[in-house]
């Protein structure tokens, strides 16, 4: 009888490695969906309140909120710096994705600026890019490093606590004093902010509120509160860098030396500035948010656009980057449907910079178009990144929610509500400029697509690569 020959220790002992890492990944990965395996309904309480606010948004008033929209890249970093330049008080910066470039430098030498000048700057960034961003190199950790200066994490990545990792913090905003915030869905980078690079531009929006006579009930006001909750949450945890006063010294020069340069070259944006000359009135603006906690979450702001658009009378027309539906959603889009002509653009395929988004979306395409919505697919070769709906001639929507299952139940987010017709036919203006580079889809396989539209390309590998991430992620579409 012939014995079986047995391994070497070595070999033993990289196998028995292999599979407590394989073990370890599988933990890791049932333990961050686990939190999501039950996504909640809208309690009834919700649905009322979501209701009665969109009656009270259709109510005419003269608040002295005052509004614009911030359409172009260029726009958006200017505008962060010329209302930077403006604070006396306080400088507060949220963001999501926050990665070193020149338009982050750009920004940060502005608020550095006014740090000197005794003005408190506060920070809050998504755990994602405090992780992976302000703890590696000297730029954001010099700066979280100044007198003047706080930095807050939400929900910091940590290796241990997989169950927590999926809550993320998406929201996007600036406020300065008083005066007027920012609020949309760019990230603070070069992709989103600033004209430095033309090859990996995404297209977005955001809109600037300025309030002549600030109260308590105003969208500032809300806004602000909202902050105060984040910051002193108990998903937050501040960063404390470690670095010495010399490698401090040499990111703050270089960021006074490149402040001095904007001045020089951009003296405008660093004057006294009327925006009541640049802003339209409204006649109400409204912050409507997600609950704030890391784990699955009621879907409240999509449960407010829902009760919005059900009071639609003529049309509404949706943007989101992506389409990523329970039945829940699908039903309530179809109840809007039934009522008045939607229209829905997302990214093509080719055009998205979301892999699994887009994966997800070449399963799904039927179950979008069963709401009822006209489906449009945005393929004019850069990747849209843009959040608004349009309802009827008055409302408009603008802010980070994207129509899918991770914006209605994982993330927290913002939109912002703005009754004015001004605004609304400005959104519609820019929307109908993104529907000329649109296919039209007919059904599941087919659309119509413009004979002077020319489709970016798809190479065969990243097709192949979109239907097996989409395939990979169908178990676990609550977390797309």
């Amino acid at each position: 009888m012939k014995r079986r020959k047995r391994r070497s220790l070595p070999r033993r002992i990289l196998r028995g490695l292999k599979w407590a890492i394989l073990l370890c990944l599988l933990v890791n990965l049932v333990s961050a969906y686990a939190p999501f395996v039950a996504l909640p309904n809208p309690s009834p309480e919700t649905l009322a309140a979501a209701d009665a606010r969109a009656a009270e948004m259709l109510e005419d008033r003269d608040t002295g909120e005052r509004a614009m929209i911030l359409e172009s890249s260029a726009q958006a970093l200017d505008e962060r710096i010329r209302l930077i330049a403006q604070a006396r008080e306080e400088i507060v910066i949220v963001t999501y994705e926050n990665h070193d470039g020149e338009s982050t430098r750009d920004v940060l030498a502005a608020a550095l600026d006014r740090a000197d000048a005794g003005v408190r700057v506060r920070f809050l960034v998504d755990g994602i890019a405090g992780r992976f961003d302000h703890m590696g190199g000297d730029l954001f950790r010099a700066v979280a490093a100044h007198p003047n200066v706080e930095v807050r994490f939400y929900n910091l990545l940590r290796p241990f606590t997989p169950w927590k990792h999926m809550g993320r913090m998406h929201d996007k905003y600036v406020i300065v004093d008083d005066l007027a915030f920012i609020l949309g869905g760019r990230n603070m980078f070069d992709k989103f902010l600033g004209e430095y690079t033309a090859t990996n531009r995404s297209l977005d929006r955001e809109v600037l509120v300025y309030d002549e006579a600030p109260g308590p009930d105003r969208s500032l006001r809300q806004l602000r509160d909202y902050f105060e909750g984040m910051w002193t949450g108990e998903e937050t945890s501040a960063f404390a860098p470690k670095l010495s006063g010399e490698r401090c010294q040499v990111v703050w020069d270089a960021l006074k030396e490149r402040c001095r340069s904007m001045r020089a070259s951009r003296p405008e944006l660093f004057e006294p500035f009327d925006y009541a000359a640049v802003t339209v009135p409204t006649q109400g603006v409204w912050l409507i948010h997600n609950p704030t906690g890391i784990y699955a979450k009621e879907p409240t702001v999509f449960a407010q656009l829902i009760a919005m658009m059900g009071r639609a009378q003529k049309d509404v027309v949706i943007h989101s980057p992506y389409a990523v539906l329970n039945r829940y959603m699908r039903e309530a889009l179809k109840g809007v449907a039934e009522r008045v002509p939607v229209t829905l653009m997302i990214n093509a395929v080719e055009n998205g910079a979301n892999l699994v988004g887009s994966g997800d979306y070449l399963y799904h395409r039927g179950d979008v178009l069963s709401t009822g919505v006209s489906l449009l697919e945005y393929a004019g070769g850069k990747s849209y990144h843009g959040k608004a709906v349009a309802i009827d001639d008055c409302l408009s929507v603008i802010g980070s929610f994207n129509m899918d299952l991770r914006s209605t139940y994982v993330d927290t987010e913002l939109m912002l509500v703005i009754r004015s017709t001004e605004i609304n036919a400005e959104l519609r203006g820019y929307m109908e400029a993104l529907h000329a580079d649109c296919r039209q889809v007919i059904d599941a396989q087919n659309a119509r697509i413009p004979d002077d539209l020319t489709l970016p390309e798809c190479p065969i590998w990243k097709r192949a690569l979109l239907y097996l991430i989409g395939a990979l992620m169908q178990p676990m579409r609550n977390l797309v």
